[in-house]
Protein backbone atom coordinates (compact mmCIF):
# COMPACT_ATOMS: atom_id res chain seq x y z
CA UNK A 1 0.00 0.00 0.00
CA UNK A 2 1.47 3.53 -0.79
CA UNK A 3 1.08 6.81 0.42
CA UNK A 4 -1.13 7.61 -2.29
CA UNK A 5 -3.84 4.59 -1.48
CA UNK A 6 -4.08 5.64 2.39
CA UNK A 7 -4.92 9.28 1.24
CA UNK A 8 -7.90 7.91 -1.07
CA UNK A 9 -9.05 5.93 1.53
CA UNK A 10 -8.29 7.56 4.60
CA UNK A 11 -11.59 8.69 5.14
CA UNK A 12 -13.29 5.04 4.76
CA UNK A 13 -10.77 3.95 7.31
CA UNK A 14 -11.27 6.40 10.16
CA UNK A 15 -15.12 5.45 9.72
CA UNK A 16 -14.19 1.79 10.04
CA UNK A 17 -12.03 2.16 12.91
CA UNK A 18 -14.42 4.51 14.33
CA UNK A 19 -18.04 2.30 14.15
CA UNK A 20 -15.88 -0.95 14.95
CA UNK A 21 -14.91 0.94 18.58
CA UNK A 22 -18.80 2.07 18.50
CA UNK A 23 -19.62 -1.81 18.33
CA UNK A 24 -17.61 -2.31 21.59
CA UNK A 25 -18.18 0.04 23.78
CA UNK A 26 -21.01 -1.44 25.42
CA UNK A 27 -18.66 -4.36 25.75
CA UNK A 28 -15.81 -2.14 27.53
CA UNK A 29 -18.46 -1.40 30.14
CA UNK A 30 -20.15 1.78 28.61
CA UNK A 31 -23.49 0.34 28.25
CA UNK A 32 -25.15 2.45 30.73
CA UNK A 33 -23.38 5.38 29.09
CA UNK A 34 -26.29 5.43 26.03
CA UNK A 35 -26.04 9.27 25.70
CA UNK A 36 -22.08 9.75 24.97
CA UNK A 37 -23.08 7.26 21.79
CA UNK A 38 -24.79 9.67 20.16
CA UNK A 39 -21.91 12.48 20.69
CA UNK A 40 -19.58 9.63 19.61
CA UNK A 41 -20.88 9.17 16.11
CA UNK A 42 -21.58 13.11 15.64
CA UNK A 43 -17.77 13.54 16.42
CA UNK A 44 -17.14 10.89 13.85
CA UNK A 45 -19.17 11.68 11.25
CA UNK A 46 -17.72 15.17 11.26
CA UNK A 47 -14.13 14.07 11.61
CA UNK A 48 -14.99 11.77 8.51
CA UNK A 49 -16.62 14.41 7.01
CA UNK A 50 -12.75 17.15 7.06
CA UNK A 51 -10.87 14.15 6.14
CA UNK A 52 -13.34 13.90 3.09
CA UNK A 53 -12.17 17.18 2.27
CA UNK A 54 -9.21 17.27 2.83
CA UNK A 55 -7.84 13.81 1.22
CA UNK A 56 -9.96 15.87 -2.07
CA UNK A 57 -7.91 18.50 -1.53
CA UNK A 58 -4.35 16.51 -1.44
CA UNK A 59 -6.13 14.64 -4.64
CA UNK A 60 -6.14 17.46 -6.50
CA UNK A 61 -2.06 17.30 -7.21
CA UNK A 62 -2.05 13.60 -7.54
CA UNK A 63 -1.69 12.53 -11.03
CA UNK A 64 -4.81 10.64 -11.23
CA UNK A 65 -7.80 10.33 -9.93
CA UNK A 66 -8.04 6.40 -9.40
CA UNK A 67 -6.18 4.31 -7.01
CA UNK A 68 -6.03 0.51 -5.66
CA UNK A 69 -5.79 -0.78 -8.70
CA UNK A 70 -8.32 1.23 -10.96
CA UNK A 71 -11.05 -0.14 -8.25
CA UNK A 72 -11.65 3.22 -5.90
CA UNK A 73 -11.70 6.81 -7.27
CA UNK A 74 -11.95 10.33 -5.33
CA UNK A 75 -13.37 12.51 -7.75
CA UNK A 76 -15.78 15.34 -8.03
CA UNK A 77 -18.54 12.73 -8.44
CA UNK A 78 -17.62 10.79 -5.46
CA UNK A 79 -17.05 13.47 -2.97
CA UNK A 80 -20.87 15.13 -3.84
CA UNK A 81 -22.40 12.42 -2.77
CA UNK A 82 -19.66 11.65 -0.11
CA UNK A 83 -20.34 14.61 1.69
CA UNK A 84 -24.34 14.26 1.30
CA UNK A 85 -24.55 11.07 2.78
CA UNK A 86 -22.54 12.26 5.56
CA UNK A 87 -24.69 14.85 6.40
CA UNK A 88 -27.98 12.86 5.83
CA UNK A 89 -26.31 9.76 8.08
CA UNK A 90 -25.82 12.90 10.67
CA UNK A 91 -29.36 14.03 10.39
CA UNK A 92 -30.82 10.39 10.71
CA UNK A 93 -28.65 10.00 14.59
CA UNK A 94 -30.70 13.39 15.35
CA UNK A 95 -33.66 12.25 14.46
CA UNK A 96 -33.46 8.90 16.62
CA UNK A 97 -32.03 10.63 19.70
CA UNK A 98 -35.82 10.48 21.41
CA UNK A 99 -36.58 7.38 20.51
CA UNK A 100 -33.38 5.48 21.17
CA UNK A 101 -33.65 6.94 24.60
CA UNK A 102 -37.14 6.18 25.56
CA UNK A 103 -36.49 2.58 23.98
CA UNK A 104 -34.62 -0.54 25.95
CA UNK A 105 -32.34 -1.11 22.85
CA UNK A 106 -28.85 -0.26 22.72
CA UNK A 107 -27.82 2.89 21.17
CA UNK A 108 -23.89 2.23 20.73
CA UNK A 109 -25.16 -0.86 18.61
CA UNK A 110 -27.78 1.18 16.76
CA UNK A 111 -25.24 4.11 15.90
CA UNK A 112 -22.02 1.76 15.33
CA UNK A 113 -24.75 -0.04 12.21
CA UNK A 114 -25.19 3.66 10.90
CA UNK A 115 -21.98 3.87 10.79
CA UNK A 116 -21.30 0.64 8.53
CA UNK A 117 -24.13 0.91 6.52
CA UNK A 118 -22.16 4.73 5.50
CA UNK A 119 -18.82 2.64 4.68
CA UNK A 120 -20.09 0.73 2.28
CA UNK A 121 -22.59 3.99 0.98
CA UNK A 122 -19.09 5.46 0.75
CA UNK A 123 -17.30 2.57 -1.17
CA UNK A 124 -20.04 2.27 -3.24
CA UNK A 125 -19.67 6.64 -4.33
CA UNK A 126 -16.05 5.92 -5.42
CA UNK A 127 -16.22 2.35 -6.75
CA UNK A 128 -15.10 2.52 -10.39
CA UNK A 129 -15.33 -1.26 -10.14
CA UNK A 130 -17.96 -3.80 -10.00
CA UNK A 131 -16.17 -5.81 -7.39
CA UNK A 132 -15.95 -2.91 -4.75
CA UNK A 133 -19.08 -1.42 -5.45
CA UNK A 134 -20.75 -5.24 -4.88
CA UNK A 135 -18.98 -5.51 -1.63
CA UNK A 136 -20.00 -1.56 -0.48
CA UNK A 137 -23.65 -2.74 -1.94
CA UNK A 138 -23.40 -5.78 0.43
CA UNK A 139 -22.07 -3.93 3.91
CA UNK A 140 -24.68 -1.52 3.78
CA UNK A 141 -27.45 -3.96 3.04
CA UNK A 142 -26.27 -5.82 5.88
CA UNK A 143 -26.79 -3.34 8.07
CA UNK A 144 -30.10 -2.18 6.55
CA UNK A 145 -31.30 -5.32 6.81
CA UNK A 146 -30.39 -5.15 10.71
CA UNK A 147 -31.31 -1.88 11.51
CA UNK A 148 -34.92 -2.48 10.18
CA UNK A 149 -35.47 -5.34 12.14
CA UNK A 150 -34.36 -3.55 15.08
CA UNK A 151 -37.29 -3.15 17.25
CA UNK A 152 -37.15 -6.97 18.17
CA UNK A 153 -39.86 -7.60 19.83
CA UNK A 154 -41.89 -5.69 17.72
CA UNK A 155 -43.82 -8.00 14.80
CA UNK A 156 -44.16 -5.66 11.93
CA UNK A 157 -40.30 -4.64 12.38
CA UNK A 158 -39.34 -8.54 12.43
CA UNK A 159 -41.80 -9.56 9.15
CA UNK A 160 -40.21 -6.16 7.59
CA UNK A 161 -36.57 -6.95 8.09
CA UNK A 162 -37.02 -10.97 7.34
CA UNK A 163 -39.32 -9.67 3.79
CA UNK A 164 -35.94 -6.87 3.34
CA UNK A 165 -33.80 -9.54 4.05
CA UNK A 166 -34.96 -12.48 1.54
CA UNK A 167 -35.72 -9.79 -1.19
CA UNK A 168 -32.59 -8.36 -0.78
CA UNK A 169 -30.44 -11.69 -0.73
CA UNK A 170 -32.15 -12.46 -4.13
CA UNK A 171 -31.66 -9.07 -5.65
CA UNK A 172 -28.23 -9.29 -4.73
CA UNK A 173 -27.76 -12.91 -6.17
CA UNK A 174 -29.42 -11.52 -9.62
CA UNK A 175 -26.91 -8.43 -9.76
CA UNK A 176 -24.03 -10.94 -8.92
CA UNK A 177 -24.75 -13.58 -11.80
CA UNK A 178 -24.88 -9.76 -14.10
CA UNK A 179 -21.71 -8.78 -12.89
CA UNK A 180 -20.30 -12.62 -13.56
CA UNK A 181 -21.68 -12.25 -17.22
CA UNK A 182 -20.25 -8.66 -18.01
CA UNK A 183 -17.19 -10.18 -16.67
CA UNK A 184 -16.95 -13.57 -18.96
CA UNK A 185 -17.78 -11.42 -22.32
CA UNK A 186 -15.48 -8.10 -21.49
CA UNK A 187 -13.05 -9.80 -19.17
CA UNK A 188 -12.51 -7.06 -16.51
CA UNK A 189 -14.93 -5.59 -13.45
CA UNK A 190 -13.51 -2.41 -14.09
CA UNK A 191 -15.90 0.20 -15.71
CA UNK A 192 -13.61 1.99 -17.93
CA UNK A 193 -12.40 -1.33 -19.34
CA UNK A 194 -16.00 -2.20 -20.18
CA UNK A 195 -16.60 0.74 -21.98
CA UNK A 196 -13.31 0.17 -23.82
CA UNK A 197 -14.52 -3.58 -24.97
CA UNK A 198 -17.70 -2.96 -25.76
CA UNK A 199 -16.80 -0.41 -27.68
CA UNK A 200 -15.70 -3.69 -30.19
CA UNK A 201 -18.80 -5.46 -29.65
CA UNK A 202 -21.53 -5.11 -31.89
CA UNK A 203 -23.66 -7.28 -30.32
CA UNK A 204 -23.70 -10.18 -28.04
CA UNK A 205 -27.03 -11.80 -26.21
CA UNK A 206 -24.57 -13.35 -23.02
CA UNK A 207 -23.99 -9.16 -22.58
CA UNK A 208 -27.13 -7.79 -22.56
CA UNK A 209 -28.70 -10.41 -20.50
CA UNK A 210 -25.87 -9.89 -18.31
CA UNK A 211 -26.66 -5.86 -18.20
CA UNK A 212 -30.57 -6.71 -18.22
CA UNK A 213 -29.42 -8.81 -14.88
CA UNK A 214 -27.48 -6.09 -13.21
CA UNK A 215 -29.73 -3.69 -14.06
CA UNK A 216 -32.53 -5.29 -12.52
CA UNK A 217 -30.49 -5.93 -9.19
CA UNK A 218 -30.03 -1.93 -9.04
CA UNK A 219 -33.16 -0.87 -9.63
CA UNK A 220 -34.04 -3.47 -6.83
CA UNK A 221 -31.84 -0.87 -3.99
CA UNK A 222 -34.07 2.05 -5.77
CA UNK A 223 -36.98 0.57 -5.74
CA UNK A 224 -38.51 0.75 -9.15
CA UNK A 225 -41.12 -1.47 -10.68
CA UNK A 226 -41.57 -3.76 -10.85
CA UNK A 227 -38.35 -4.50 -8.11
CA UNK A 228 -40.29 -2.09 -5.35
CA UNK A 229 -42.65 -4.74 -3.87
CA UNK A 230 -40.73 -5.02 -0.79
CA UNK A 231 -40.92 -1.13 -0.44
CA UNK A 232 -44.29 -0.08 1.35
CA UNK A 233 -44.22 -2.79 4.31
CA UNK A 234 -40.33 -2.46 4.76
CA UNK A 235 -41.37 0.95 5.40
CA UNK A 236 -44.16 0.65 7.35
CA UNK A 237 -42.56 -2.11 9.59
CA UNK A 238 -39.02 -0.04 10.28
CA UNK A 239 -38.60 2.31 12.98
CA UNK A 240 -39.20 5.53 11.42
CA UNK A 241 -35.60 7.03 11.64
CA UNK A 242 -34.96 3.78 9.57
CA UNK A 243 -37.71 4.31 7.46
CA UNK A 244 -36.20 7.79 6.62
CA UNK A 245 -32.54 6.42 6.06
CA UNK A 246 -33.59 3.85 3.80
CA UNK A 247 -35.87 6.54 1.70
CA UNK A 248 -32.65 9.11 1.50
CA UNK A 249 -29.43 8.17 1.98
CA UNK A 250 -29.77 4.11 1.25
CA UNK A 251 -31.35 5.26 -2.05
CA UNK A 252 -29.23 8.25 -2.70
CA UNK A 253 -26.25 5.77 -2.76
CA UNK A 254 -28.12 3.08 -5.08
CA UNK A 255 -28.50 6.33 -7.18
CA UNK A 256 -25.08 7.10 -6.94
CA UNK A 257 -23.69 3.46 -8.40
CA UNK A 258 -26.31 3.19 -11.00
CA UNK A 259 -24.53 6.34 -12.78
CA UNK A 260 -21.39 5.73 -12.61
CA UNK A 261 -22.48 2.53 -13.79
CA UNK A 262 -24.12 2.93 -16.63
CA UNK A 263 -22.63 6.53 -17.41
CA UNK A 264 -19.58 5.32 -17.61
CA UNK A 265 -19.02 1.15 -18.18
CA UNK A 266 -22.30 0.65 -20.10
CA UNK A 267 -22.64 4.28 -22.20
CA UNK A 268 -21.80 2.18 -25.81
CA UNK A 269 -24.12 -0.16 -24.81
CA UNK A 270 -26.88 2.25 -24.33
CA UNK A 271 -29.53 1.64 -27.65
CA UNK A 272 -29.73 -1.65 -26.18
CA UNK A 273 -30.78 -0.76 -23.10
CA UNK A 274 -32.47 2.84 -22.86
CA UNK A 275 -35.39 1.45 -24.08
CA UNK A 276 -36.10 -1.00 -21.12
CA UNK A 277 -34.73 1.68 -18.51
CA UNK A 278 -37.33 3.93 -20.34
CA UNK A 279 -40.06 1.82 -19.45
CA UNK A 280 -39.04 0.86 -16.08
CA UNK A 281 -39.41 4.33 -15.33
CA UNK A 282 -42.91 5.37 -16.77
CA UNK A 283 -43.73 2.08 -14.54
CA UNK A 284 -42.46 3.40 -11.40
CA UNK A 285 -43.68 6.79 -12.34
CA UNK A 286 -47.15 5.67 -12.86
CA UNK A 287 -47.82 2.82 -9.79
CA UNK A 288 -46.00 4.55 -7.45
CA UNK A 289 -48.32 7.88 -8.20
CA UNK A 290 -51.50 6.03 -8.34
CA UNK A 291 -51.14 3.65 -5.67
CA UNK A 292 -50.06 6.90 -3.30
CA UNK A 293 -53.37 8.01 -3.97
CA UNK A 294 -55.32 5.08 -1.95
CA UNK A 295 -52.83 5.08 1.07
CA UNK A 296 -53.97 6.36 4.39
CA UNK A 297 -51.47 5.36 6.04
CA UNK A 298 -48.73 8.08 5.80
CA UNK A 299 -45.44 5.76 6.01
CA UNK A 300 -46.61 2.96 3.28
CA UNK A 301 -47.96 6.69 0.85
CA UNK A 302 -44.15 8.16 1.22
CA UNK A 303 -42.91 4.76 0.02
CA UNK A 304 -44.93 4.43 -3.09
CA UNK A 305 -44.26 8.07 -3.37
CA UNK A 306 -40.46 6.78 -3.68
CA UNK A 307 -41.13 4.95 -5.86
CA UNK A 308 -42.32 7.11 -7.99
CA UNK A 309 -39.23 9.17 -7.73
CA UNK A 310 -37.10 6.44 -8.60
CA UNK A 311 -38.79 6.58 -11.94
CA UNK A 312 -37.92 10.65 -12.11
CA UNK A 313 -33.86 9.90 -11.43
CA UNK A 314 -34.16 7.15 -13.82
CA UNK A 315 -34.83 10.01 -16.43
CA UNK A 316 -31.77 11.74 -15.94
CA UNK A 317 -29.45 8.19 -15.95
CA UNK A 318 -30.87 7.07 -19.20
CA UNK A 319 -31.18 10.44 -21.16
CA UNK A 320 -26.86 9.56 -21.13
CA UNK A 321 -26.39 13.19 -21.35
CA UNK A 322 -24.43 16.69 -19.25
CA UNK A 323 -27.21 17.75 -18.04
CA UNK A 324 -28.91 14.43 -17.16
CA UNK A 325 -26.38 13.79 -14.93
CA UNK A 326 -26.71 16.78 -13.51
CA UNK A 327 -30.02 16.41 -12.40
CA UNK A 328 -29.04 13.53 -11.10
CA UNK A 329 -26.66 14.97 -8.68
CA UNK A 330 -29.39 18.00 -8.02
CA UNK A 331 -32.20 15.89 -7.52
CA UNK A 332 -30.75 13.37 -5.29
CA UNK A 333 -29.66 16.03 -3.11
CA UNK A 334 -33.11 18.38 -2.46
CA UNK A 335 -34.89 14.74 -2.21
CA UNK A 336 -32.70 13.83 0.45
CA UNK A 337 -33.60 17.17 2.51
CA UNK A 338 -37.09 17.18 1.35
CA UNK A 339 -37.55 13.68 2.65
CA UNK A 340 -35.68 13.76 5.65
CA UNK A 341 -37.51 17.19 6.96
CA UNK A 342 -40.80 15.69 6.06
CA UNK A 343 -39.69 12.41 8.20
CA UNK A 344 -38.24 15.08 11.01
CA UNK A 345 -42.61 16.37 11.43
CA UNK A 346 -43.89 12.55 11.14
CA UNK A 347 -41.66 11.96 14.52
CA UNK A 348 -42.97 15.48 16.07
CA UNK A 349 -46.34 13.54 16.08
CA UNK A 350 -45.01 10.40 17.65
CA UNK A 351 -46.58 8.80 20.90
CA UNK A 352 -45.47 5.43 20.62
CA UNK A 353 -42.43 3.63 19.04
CA UNK A 354 -44.11 4.02 15.55
CA UNK A 355 -44.83 7.88 14.95
CA UNK A 356 -47.37 9.87 12.86
CA UNK A 357 -48.54 6.74 10.78
CA UNK A 358 -52.19 7.89 9.70
CA UNK A 359 -52.89 10.79 7.90
CA UNK A 360 -55.12 11.94 10.57
CA UNK A 361 -52.51 12.20 12.80
CA UNK A 362 -51.50 15.60 11.14
CA UNK A 363 -55.26 16.81 11.65
CA UNK A 364 -54.44 20.64 13.29
CA UNK A 365 -51.23 20.42 12.92
CA UNK A 366 -51.22 24.35 12.14
CA UNK A 367 -52.97 25.31 15.50
CA UNK A 368 -50.56 22.98 17.57
CA UNK A 369 -47.14 23.92 15.91
CA UNK A 370 -47.75 26.70 12.95
CA UNK A 371 -44.68 27.02 11.99
CA UNK A 372 -43.58 23.31 11.50
CA UNK A 373 -46.92 22.84 9.23
CA UNK A 374 -45.73 25.33 6.98
CA UNK A 375 -42.39 23.77 6.97
CA UNK A 376 -44.31 20.49 5.99
CA UNK A 377 -46.47 21.95 2.99
CA UNK A 378 -42.70 23.91 1.45
CA UNK A 379 -41.25 20.05 1.96
CA UNK A 380 -44.45 18.64 0.03
CA UNK A 381 -44.22 20.95 -2.78
CA UNK A 382 -40.50 20.61 -3.39
CA UNK A 383 -41.32 16.73 -4.16
CA UNK A 384 -44.37 17.60 -6.20
CA UNK A 385 -41.57 19.72 -8.24
CA UNK A 386 -43.51 23.15 -7.31
CA UNK A 387 -41.77 26.30 -7.79
CA UNK A 388 -39.57 28.30 -5.46
CA UNK A 389 -38.67 25.02 -4.03
CA UNK A 390 -35.68 23.25 -4.48
CA UNK A 391 -37.33 20.19 -5.76
CA UNK A 392 -38.19 22.45 -9.23
CA UNK A 393 -34.85 22.54 -9.78
CA UNK A 394 -34.62 19.11 -9.45
CA UNK A 395 -37.10 18.04 -11.76
CA UNK A 396 -36.24 20.66 -14.39
CA UNK A 397 -33.34 19.37 -15.23
CA UNK A 398 -34.24 15.91 -15.07
CA UNK A 399 -37.05 16.58 -17.55
CA UNK A 400 -35.22 18.65 -19.86
CA UNK A 401 -32.53 15.67 -20.10
CA UNK A 402 -34.88 13.27 -21.01
CA UNK A 403 -36.49 15.45 -23.86
CA UNK A 404 -32.41 16.08 -25.15
CA UNK A 405 -32.25 12.44 -25.29
CA UNK A 406 -35.35 11.87 -27.36
CA UNK A 407 -37.89 10.28 -24.42
CA UNK A 408 -40.26 13.74 -24.44
CA UNK A 409 -43.29 10.82 -24.22
CA UNK A 410 -41.27 10.01 -20.56
CA UNK A 411 -41.27 13.49 -19.76
CA UNK A 412 -44.62 14.20 -20.52
CA UNK A 413 -46.04 11.56 -18.37
CA UNK A 414 -43.37 12.83 -15.42
CA UNK A 415 -45.50 15.84 -15.16
CA UNK A 416 -48.91 14.66 -15.57
CA UNK A 417 -47.59 11.77 -12.59
CA UNK A 418 -46.00 15.16 -10.51
CA UNK A 419 -49.52 16.48 -10.85
CA UNK A 420 -51.36 13.82 -9.41
CA UNK A 421 -48.81 13.33 -6.67
CA UNK A 422 -49.86 16.38 -5.32
CA UNK A 423 -53.15 15.05 -4.62
CA UNK A 424 -52.30 12.90 -2.33
CA UNK A 425 -49.12 15.33 -1.04
CA UNK A 426 -51.93 17.68 -0.14
CA UNK A 427 -54.12 15.29 1.51
CA UNK A 428 -51.76 15.75 4.88
CA UNK A 429 -52.45 19.83 3.57
CA UNK A 430 -56.04 19.07 4.48
CA UNK A 431 -55.64 17.53 7.48
CA UNK A 432 -53.46 20.19 8.92
CA UNK A 433 -55.25 23.21 8.07
CA UNK A 434 -59.56 22.06 7.35
CA UNK A 435 -59.67 19.30 9.82
CA UNK A 436 -60.14 20.02 13.28
CA UNK A 437 -57.09 19.36 15.38
CA UNK A 438 -56.20 16.86 18.51
CA UNK A 439 -55.76 17.82 21.88
CA UNK A 440 -52.21 15.80 22.19
CA UNK A 441 -49.33 18.23 22.29
CA UNK A 442 -46.28 18.01 19.21
CA UNK A 443 -43.16 16.16 20.60
CA UNK A 444 -40.80 19.03 19.19
CA UNK A 445 -37.42 18.25 20.10
CA UNK A 446 -34.42 20.57 19.67
CA UNK A 447 -32.60 17.81 17.56
CA UNK A 448 -35.96 17.37 15.37
CA UNK A 449 -35.76 21.58 15.40
CA UNK A 450 -32.53 21.26 13.96
CA UNK A 451 -33.11 18.70 11.28
CA UNK A 452 -36.43 19.76 10.05
CA UNK A 453 -34.98 23.64 9.73
CA UNK A 454 -31.86 22.95 8.14
CA UNK A 455 -33.77 21.10 5.47
CA UNK A 456 -36.46 24.37 5.47
CA UNK A 457 -33.01 26.06 4.35
CA UNK A 458 -31.58 23.91 1.99
CA UNK A 459 -35.38 23.72 0.20
CA UNK A 460 -36.01 27.50 0.03
CA UNK A 461 -32.65 28.75 -0.75
CA UNK A 462 -31.50 26.51 -2.89
CA UNK A 463 -35.08 26.79 -5.02
CA UNK A 464 -34.82 30.83 -4.86
CA UNK A 465 -30.79 30.93 -5.49
CA UNK A 466 -29.48 27.74 -7.51
CA UNK A 467 -26.87 29.04 -9.06
CA UNK A 468 -24.71 27.43 -6.36
CA UNK A 469 -26.29 24.20 -6.18
CA UNK A 470 -26.33 23.58 -10.43
CA UNK A 471 -22.72 24.60 -10.32
CA UNK A 472 -21.70 22.41 -7.50
CA UNK A 473 -23.29 19.41 -9.19
CA UNK A 474 -21.73 20.36 -12.90
CA UNK A 475 -18.32 20.68 -11.42
CA UNK A 476 -18.56 16.98 -9.02
CA UNK A 477 -20.40 15.39 -12.58
CA UNK A 478 -17.51 16.82 -14.68
CA UNK A 479 -14.92 13.99 -14.81
CA UNK A 480 -17.97 11.14 -15.25
CA UNK A 481 -19.50 13.16 -17.52
CA UNK A 482 -16.58 13.84 -19.56
CA UNK A 483 -15.87 9.50 -19.64
CA UNK A 484 -19.31 9.33 -21.57
CA UNK A 485 -18.47 11.81 -23.73
CA UNK A 486 -15.40 10.53 -24.64
CA UNK A 487 -17.24 7.12 -25.34
CA UNK A 488 -19.67 8.83 -27.62
CA UNK A 489 -17.09 10.38 -29.94
CA UNK A 490 -15.17 7.24 -29.74
CA UNK A 491 -18.22 4.96 -30.22
CA UNK A 492 -18.65 2.04 -33.01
Amino acid sequence: MTWNDVVFMLPEIILSIGASLLLIAPVIGWRLKEASAKWAILILLAITALSVVICSNVVEGLPQTVSYSAMFALDGFAIFFKLLFITAIAMIVLLSDDFLRESRYSAWEYYSLLGFALIGMMFMASGVHLASIYIGLELMSLSSYILTGFFKNEQKSTEAAMKYFVLGTVSSGILLYGISLIYGVTGSLNLLTIAKAMSTIITNDALMFGIMLLGAGLCFKIAAVPFHVWTPDVYEGAPTPIAAFLSTASKGAAVAIFARIFYVGLHDFQLDWSNILATISALSMILGNLAALTQDNVKRMLAYSSIGHAGYVLLGILSLNAMGLRGVLIYTLVYVFANLGIWATVLMLRRHEYAGERVDDFEGLHKRAPFWAFAMIIFLLSLGGIPPTAGFIGKYFLFAAAIQSGFGWLAIIAVLMSAVSMFFYFRIVVAMYLREGREAEVAITPALKLVAGVCLAVTLIFGILPAPLINQATESSSWVAARAAILTHAGR
